[in-house]
């Protein structure tokens, strides 16, 4: 059996895939009317597939609406942020790319839930 990690947030849960030295992949789950971190990272890009539900990107202050099939790619050091704005639970498949995956690599500019470094 496969083991797959799962970790809950105040906004939803994710769960770790694969993890290898080079890369990461993630199931992330956003409840409804949550949104997590404005944040970047210094050790790693991410590239988000959304596979179901709607969700609004940011990223560095630039909004914009994706849907499922629908992917967008968050360059290191780019401020970005996710919201669910739907009554439907948003998922999407990150590939987190370069050499640190751990999440103490978050900065968090603005957070809904006290998490302000």
């Amino acid at each position: 059996m496969i083991s797959i990690d799962k970790e809950e947030r105040p906004w939803g849960r994710f769960f770790i895939l694969h993890d290898e030295p080079s890369y990461k992949l993630k199931r992330i789950e956003v409840d409804p009317g949550q949104r997590l971190s404005y944040q970047y990272h210094f050790g790693r890009s991410e590239l988000w597939l959304i596979i179901q539900g709607s969700a609004k990107i940011t990223i560095d202050g630039v909004e914009k609406t994706y849907n499922v099939g629908e992917s967008i790619t968050i360059p290191v050091k780019s401020k970005h942020r996710v919201e669910n704005h739907s009554n439907q639970k948003l998922v999407f498949i990150e590939v987190q790319h370069g050499e640190y995956f751990d999440e103490n690599d978050i900065v968090r500019l603005k957070d809904n839930y006290g998490r302000i470094d």
